[in-house]
């Protein structure tokens, strides 16, 4: 059906108690506190793991993803249900321009800000031009072969990183694929909720295990809790201000062509599951994405994207009200002054790290054959083989380009030219 508009510019929310919960509609005050936190609990695995593996403070990443939520909600007037949280399209280009080696806080990440911030400003140079001009054209310039490249580069060009993660010692190795297989068994086995949060309990299954054997047996580096111990409650988070490189901005500004690819997916995918026709929200969307963005990255925190996570939980509760996400924004907002929880997050293991970036870089590369399959992209057809065959080698391959002063890393590299490339072979029709 067509979506619902009473012409405000926030909707009036109907109380319904039982069924489908539209995104008009709402729960008693009570009920929708609870199901805003479990949206917390959903992002929270793979919101934190971004930062920490850019060398970012995720304190500052948690408070941003609550304040990127409510610019969202805002923008798109309250009518489309989605949590903003650290987006992993950002994660290759920012330690190819930030140098960073891998593990504990970035010494370069004003470098990395100040290309977030470019990246944020085209994305939401795009939405305007969506909201004027409509959105036929994105498609049309990206259509699904390439956004599933797109997409699968992402995975295969940060693969080395989680390898690097568990590979220092057959100790770290084998809690890296415990983690696998502790997140594979939760995501398969586990009840409907629990399936829901595979990061989360897989990782702290992990952590435990890790936890016995190193600070109980000695068989690896112990945990150590005495920053936590020392941390306050509650306080400022540590803000950092941008610097605007221009060669770390060329490298990452890019990144907003893959987050228009991601979020064209994603309000597509609730248009499906709420019934109602969203695509005239997608100019919005953009927009409230890339100012989000361009405000994390001012004050320190990730590039933002909507999350896939938040929108499983919806897909199974068919609880649709946008106003749970103004609760969850408000809970992260609580979390992102906690110094305490900030340094509780910063104990998590390396090989525990290393193993759920296997699974999440991996999951991001296979998500592309869901894209294929899903559009049933024909792969007999050269022009398809040929754009998908050479944007997975130039971004796995890690192929960089430099014009002058300005270098363009893998993904940028791999994002462009499959664009490029399918549309010069476009001229014959396959």
């Amino acid at each position: 059906m067509a979506q619902q508009d009473d012409g405000g510019f926030l909707p009036k929310w109907t109380l319904k108690t039982s069924g489908v919960i539209a995104p008009d509609e709402r729960l008693p005050w009570g009920q929708t506190v609870v199901a805003g936190l479990q949206h917390v609990v959903a992002m929270f695995g793979a919101t934190v793991l971004a930062p920490i593996l850019m060398g970012f403070d995720p304190n500052v990443s948690i408070l941003f993803s609550g304040i990127s939520t409510l610019i969202f909600f805002v923008i798109t007037r309250g009518r489309l249900p989605s949590y903003l949280g650290s987006s992993f399209s950002f994660i290759a280009v920012v330690i190819a321009a930030t140098a960073y080696s891998g593990s504990g806080p970035n010494p370069n990440i004003a470098v990395a800000l100040g290309g977030i911030i470019a990246a944020g400003a085209v994305y939401a140079v795009i939405g305007l031009i969506v909201m004027m001009a409509g959105h036929r054209w994105i498609e049309t310039l990206m259509p699904p072969v390439v956004t599933g490249a797109i997409v699968a580069v992402i995975g295969l060009n940060l693969a080395p990183i989680a390898v690097k993660g568990v590979s220092a010692s057959g100790f770290d190795a084998f809690i890296g694929l415990f983690t696998v297989v502790a997140v594979g068994m939760v995501a398969v086995y586990a009840g409907a909720t629990a399936q829901r949060l595979p990061i989360l309990l897989g990782g702290l299954a992990a952590y435990i295990l890790y936890a016995v054997l190193a600070n109980g047996m000695g068989m690896g580096k112990p945990i150590d809790f005495s920053g936590v111990a020392a941390a306050a409650w509650f306080g400022m988070p540590n803000f950092t201000a941008p610097v605007f490189q221009p060669s770390a901005m060329a490298l990452i500004a890019p990144v907003a062509i893959i987050l228009v690819a991601e979020n064209l997916g994603h309000v597509k995918a609730i248009g499906v599951m709420t019934g109602r026709n969203m695509d005239p929200l997608l100019g919005r969307a953009f927009l409230g994405d890339g100012i989000a963005t361009m405000v994390s990255g001012a004050g320190g925190g990730t590039g933002m994207t909507t999350y896939a996570e938040n929108m499983g939980v919806m897909a199974v509760t068919k609880i649709f009200s946008t106003l749970l996400f103004v609760v969850a924004a408000l809970f992260a907002l609580l979390l992102g002054f906690s110094p305490k929880f900030g340094a509780l997050i910063l104990t998590i293991p390396g090989p525990v790290l290393g193993g759920l970036a296997l699974v999440v870089f991996g999951l991001i590369s296979a998500t592309a054959g869901r894209i294929w399959v899903e559009n049933k992209v024909d792969f007999s057809s050269p022009r398809n083989l040929i754009t998908v065959g050479v944007a997975l080698t130039v971004g796995a391959g890690d192929l960089m380009l430099k014009f002058g002063g300005f270098s363009l890393g893998g993904i940028g590299t791999a994002t462009f030219g499959a664009i490029i490339l399918y549309h010069i072979l476009n001229g014959k029709k396959a």
